[in-house]
């Protein structure tokens, strides 16, 4: 008996070595099987083969995820983390033998062929996200290895996106595959085909997933699984997941990724069940189909992409009118573009109202209330937002009354629909009128409200509201003749001044290069709809007049760069390759500017 404790004991020692590492493999074969016969099989009788094979791998991966587990449990004698995907592995197994025995009728659901998927990637996944982990191993610069992560998701997804049954005619060619793959990683929302009618469930959840994946950053989510179930970080790991994530102390590296990826789950299943209850249920096959729309929508919203699958988008007659589903929407949306720190701090802020109300009415005793509950940064992001929604709405309401506000039939439905395009024009790219129909005025302004964009450290693009509030603040300042910026009893440090400006200035030059290199490659297209593209594709904004899939292949090539350069970041880039980490021992002299 003692001979096979230590035996467990050894194999729990050495698991992560080598055990994982199978794992690993082992599901990455799973995975590509799974691909194969979802995305690349047309062929009936193949893909008869192919299930029988995918089941297979299936039992045999699940079969040493619960081995393992049961050894890890037992040799270590208590339970960790990391034993989580065995138990549920080993739970899904005991009701599968339950429901073959007993043939209840609402676990008949638990044995369709979408659950081994779904299994299947959970562990690969899972077991990837652990691997992860070892990129502190090499010695990359973490903004580096974050730039990577993007271009090789977007590689990825092209390739998942060339597959056969993920459109229902003709396999997307190379450059319309990778437009696709890199709008939806970037979280644009510009699209060169209908994904409603072109593509299939497979090719849409493929959409999806990159969407969620590409909002939240493909690290963030490795990092995650890899942190829960490897059971901690290293001191490298908390360094590289520091610089990736801009958390400054160490300690607050695992709190903050736990808080962002508890924030996108907790708000997209809420702003989920708020869109499903908006739908009208004779507009679906299944209530599978409903299911499905809400959350395709609520993850789209939220991660600001602007991607829909409704046929004529949000302008159709379905749902032009369907002012509770507009504002569900916005209201996703408006949070997914206010950033996790703040959405965060609304969080804590009703979690401490609610415990004081508990504490009144049943414990009988006060509450404690933490001091600044609002940290400074939210209250000065949540400023510029109602100021940047209140002025855009009431614009667009007063701009648009004699063209596209002329369809609504009430005063309500006029103010539900400036308050939806007015906001969805900063970052999220959906549109419930025609943009073609707009005022010159009303373009002007989507184009700056594209360019202001969202909030910091939000899915949303653009250079972002506190950046033009600083530069706005800071040009009051000096014609005020003060040395700084003061705000909420706080002075601005003199480097967030100069970072909005670089920002600001990067931003211009990287549309204008954009906007020429596309007069040169589509010569017979609009000067307004080339710039109108430009700053969309760079904003991140998805908002387009209807060129997009008529481009050629050069200015494709030129729109999926500056979606990738606007998503990570032009300052970003040229930190991740210029930046001298030499430090000097001296200053020089300073001296002042003519201007």
């Amino acid at each position: 008996m003692d001979s096979i404790i230590s035996f467990f004991k050894y194999v729990f020692k050495y698991r992560v070595k080598v055990v994982d590492r199978i794992l690993f493999y082992l599901s990455l074969v799973c995975a590509f099987m799974v691909i194969a016969h979802v995305g690349y099989i047309t062929d009936p009788a193949i893909g008869k083969i192919s299930r029988k094979l995918v089941l297979s791998l299936f039992y045999v991966l699940f079969t040493v995820e619960s081995l393992i587990t049961v050894f890890s449990i037992f040799s270590s004698r208590k339970l960790t983390p990391s034993n989580y995907p065995g138990i549920a592995v080993i739970i899904y197994f005991l009701i599968i033998l339950f429901q073959r025995f007993t043939h209840v009728p609402f676990l008949s659901f638990l044995e369709k062929d979408e659950w081994i998927y779904f299994g299947i990637a959970f562990i690969f996944f899972v077991q990837l996200s652990k691997n992860s982990l070892f990129f502190d191993n090499f010695y990359f610069n973490p903004t580096i290895l974050f730039v990577i992560s993007f271009l090789g998701l977007i590689i990825l997804g092209a390739v998942l996106l060339m597959l056969p049954k993920t459109t229902i005619e003709a396999p997307l060619s190379f450059i319309d595959a990778f437009f696709m793959a890199t709008s939806a990683v970037c979280i644009t929302g510009l699209s060169v085909t209908d994904i409603s009618t072109n593509f299939s469930v497979f090719g849409q959840t493929v959409i999806m997933l990159l969407i969620q994946i590409g909002g939240l950053g493909i690290m963030t989510f490795t990092g995650f699984f890899g942190y829960f179930f490897s059971g901690g970080f290293s001191f490298k790991n908390q360094l590289m997941f520091g610089e990736i994530l801009g958390e400054n102390k160490l300690n607050s590296v695992i709190s903050t990724l736990l808080t962002i990826i508890f924030i996108t789950l907790l708000f997209e299943f809420i702003g989920g069940l708020f869109i499903f209850f908006t739908l009208d249920s004779t507009l679906f096959e299944s209530l599978g189909d409903r299911i499905f729309f809400a959350a395709f929508h609520a993850i789209s919203s939220f991660c600001n992409s602007g991607f829909t699958i409704l046929k004529d988008g949000i302008q159709g007659e379905n749902y032009r009118f369907n002012y509770s589903f507009q504002i569900a929407l916005a209201m996703i949306f408006v949070f997914g573009g206010l950033g996790f720190g703040t959405v965060f701090n609304f969080y804590t802020y009703f979690k401490a109202k609610f415990s004081a109300i508990i504490c009144k009415l049943f414990l009988k005793k006060n509450y404690k209330y933490k001091p600044q509950i609002f940290s400074f940064n939210s209250r000065f992001i949540l400023l510029c937002n109602i100021i940047v929604i209140v002025l855009a709405t009431i614009s667009y309401y007063f701009l648009e009354q004699q063209h596209t506000l002329t369809e609504d039939k009430s005063a309500f439905g006029e103010w539900a629909t400036s308050f939806f395009m007015a906001n969805t024009s900063r970052s999220a790219g959906f549109n419930s009128v025609n943009i073609n129909f707009l005022a010159n005025p009303t373009l002007i302004m989507v184009v700056t409200l594209m360019w202001i964009g969202a909030s910091p450290g939000s899915t949303g693009g653009g250079v972002k509201v506190t950046t033009v509030a600083i530069a706005f603040l800071n040009v009051i300042a000096l014609a005020r003749g003060k040395e700084s910026i003061e705000i909420y009893k706080r002075r601005i440090a003199s480097e967030s001044i100069s970072k909005a400006f670089a920002i600001i200035l990067l931003s211009i030059v990287s549309i204008t290069i954009c906007f020429i290199l596309l007069n040169f490659s589509d010569p017979n297209v609009g000067m307004v709809e080339l710039l109108f593209e430009s700053v969309s594709a760079y904003t991140t904004c998805g908002l387009s007049l209807g060129i997009t899939s008529s481009l050629s292949s050069a200015s494709k090539l030129i729109l999926m760069l500056t979606m990738f350069v606007g998503r990570v970041g032009t300052l970003t880039l040229l930190v991740a390759f210029i930046k001298n980490t030499k430090n000097k021992s001296y200053i020089y002299p300073s001296e002042k500017i003519l201007f």
